[in-house]
């Protein structure tokens, strides 16, 4: 992979971190594709829903509600119009944490998030959602 697929593929994931952060859903919205669905669950209650309702949740309840919450891209790989990115998160809502598992693509020139796999690593559900 050369050094301008890597940063192009990572540029689309700090997207989703960004946005997810602030609750920006027109940063997620540029990351993801406009089909992409997520899958995961989090306290036994599943989330696989289409990616808009991700944003109008990350547009209500900001990840980082209380200055904790941090992201890591912890790998990337890619062939021709494919590739994959693993994303470490915690203190999201500021107790839980995550790893993202992305599915990307290249449409048109441009790489987009088409799939979002996460799993619940750690933390409790606040007691009630920020």
């Amino acid at each position: 992979m050369s050094a301008h697929e890597h940063s192009a593929i990572t540029d689309v994931v700090q997207l989703y971190i960004d946005g997810s952060r602030d609750g920006d859903a027109d940063k997620l919205r540029q990351a993801f594709h406009e089909n992409a669905w997520m899958y995961g669950s989090v306290a036994g209650q599943r989330q696989d829903v289409p990616i808009r309702e991700f944003f109008e949740q990350s547009r209500s309840h900001p990840a980082d509600v209380d200055g904790t919450y941090e992201a890591r891209i912890v790998s990337v790989q890619q062939a021709g119009d494919a590739a994959t990115s693993t994303l470490e998160e915690t203190g999201y809502w500021g107790t839980l944490s995550f790893t993202d598992y992305f599915s990307l693509s290249r449409i048109d020139g441009t790489w987009k998030i088409v799939n979002k796999t996460f799993a619940h690593t750690g933390g409790e559900l606040p007691l009630r959602e920020p």
